[in-house]
């Protein structure tokens, strides 16, 4: 992926994922209600978002659709945390997140799974 989206893109982003095709307004109401932002903040970011090529704008009602899968931004994401804090190890990661509370048997078992379906 070659867009780069900052936090608050992604909130707008968020928005679009979760509720499919949608007005700039709705989305501008659920993040005042969500965090607090002004209809302005929110349609420029949701601009901007239109100007990377994340978003794309129709008529009437300035619908907004989103361009790029959540799935596509959580891969980009994830690479870049594992190159920029983990030095590209995978396996670094997953020891700091596994190291950081007690797991379940349920969730040690799940994580077992996932394991087995890569090999």
């Amino acid at each position: 992926m070659d867009i780069k989206l900052f936090d608050s893109e992604l909130k707008i982003m968020s928005v679009l994922w979760r509720e499919g095709d949608t007005t700039a307004k709705h989305i501008s109401d659920v993040l005042k209600e969500e965090v607090g932002w002004n209809m302005n903040t929110t349609y420029t970011l949701i601009k901007r978002c239109i100007k990377k090529g994340a978003i794309e704008r129709s008529e009437p009602n300035f619908m907004c659709h989103a361009l790029i899968p959540k799935e596509e931004v959580q891969e980009a994401e994830t690479n870049e945390l594992i190159n920029k804090i983990y030095d590209g190890s995978v396996d670094k990661l997953f020891a700091a997140l596994l190291g950081r509370k007690k797991l379940s048997a349920d969730q040690i078992e799940r994580l077992k799974q996932i394991v087995e379906d890569l090999e």
